[in-house]
């Protein structure tokens, strides 16, 4: 994003967790964490609200929660509604925070949630999360494509300006959703599948379909998809590099995946971790996503392989930034795709 001011290049970071349920249940919430990626400098950051297993109500009050908590606090963050709003942060110095939510299932049971949500500050949401669910299927599961019913949440997710994101799902149901969608489709936080072979890790098909939509893979910090423990900068950069000799500098970008620890559970009860986190899928033990703090020596590690400062920008930023500038907007109906009121689909 220019700035006339000379403010330093826009950092994106399309995915971050904090704990889901206050502590204790009547507090609300604490994302004073977030500071850090402020600090670090990043414009944007994208806050997850809720999964699959989440309660709509849950989704619903955690938004309501961290709304208040960032209103409070203008002075250093920015609940984005628009990219006038991300431009308005860049400028002086705030953090711009917008909300996403991984996988359709607490918001498929009427498509006025989506609308809902997208005007409460949903500006991304991943369709599955890790398991089949009504709208599709999950990289560890049997993924059966995207349902009739994942199609109708799809057109309402255009309709609402809502960028569709394609983590956590099966290839089959992630190529299904980049052909029908009429806005571009991210992966917010994946890897190259050809240098780690994780199911949660993208191919370069989905790699090729996601930049033929206009997307961006954010690649992430999280070291099981990088495949090593430790400093993660020299992994990402394999990986930022893979992606960019197949499609380009404009597909590639940050989704860190890090997660504030601030000693709340975010599963409701009884939820099996296992169920979700297969351990032969090598979950558990010490893996851990990358801090913001990455972000300096990441340019560094891409300067140093002969990336300009034009294409580091985009990477950092801006090509999530661009997604924004297109997708962002209230289209036509979620009706004029054929889905209907009330409920999405129907299978």
């Amino acid at each position: 994003m220019p700035d006339p001011a000379g403010k330093a290049p826009l950092r994106w970071d399309a995915h971050a967790c904090v704990p889901l349920s206050p502590v204790p249940p009547s507090a609300g919430a604490d994302l004073e964490v977030l500071d850090r990626h402020r600090r670090a400098g990043f414009t944007v950051v994208s806050l997850n609200v809720g999964m699959d297993m989440t309660p709509p109500r849950q989704v619903i009050d955690t938004i309501a929660r961290f709304r208040r908590w960032l209103e409070c606090r203008s002075d250093r963050f920015v609940l984005a509604r628009s990219v006038e709003d991300v431009a308005a942060a860049h400028g002086t110095g705030r953090l711009a925070v917008v909300f996403d939510v991984e996988g359709a299932a607490p918001l498929l049971s009427d498509e006025s949630l989506v609308q809902r949500a997208a005007g409460l500050g949903l500006r991304q949401a991943a369709l599955v999360y890790n398991r089949n669910n009504a709208a599709g299927g999950g990289c560890h599961d049997d993924d059966e494509g995207l349902t009739r019913r994942g199609r109708c949440f799809l057109a309402a997710l255009n309709a609402a300006g809502i960028v569709p994101d394609c983590s956590h799902a099966g290839e089959r149901t992630s190529l299904d959703v980049m052909e029908a969608s009429t806005t571009p489709v991210v992966f917010s936080h994946a890897n190259a599948r050809a240098l780690v072979d994780h199911p949660r890790n993208v191919t370069d098909r989905q790699i090729d379909a996601c930049a033929a939509t206009g997307g961006v893979v954010g690649v992430c910090g999280f070291d099981l998809l990088l495949g090593r423990r430790g400093d993660a900068v020299p992994a990402m950069a394999e990986h930022v590099d893979h992606i960019v000799q197949r499609v380009g500098p404009d597909h590639v970008g940050l989704g860190l995946d890090h997660v504030y620890e601030a000693g709340a559970d975010p599963l409701p009860p009884g939820i099996d971790p296992a169920y979700w986190w297969p351990p032969d899928a090598g979950y558990g033990g010490a893996w851990t996503g990358s801090p913001p703090d990455v972000a300096d020596a990441l340019a560094e590690a891409l300067a140093a392989r002969g990336y300009g400062a034009a294409a580091v920008s985009k990477i950092l930023g801006g090509n999530f930034l661009d997604v924004a500038r297109r997708t962002w907007r209230v289209g036509p109906a979620a009706a004029a795709a054929g889905c209907g009121a009330g409920a999405i689909g129907t299978g």
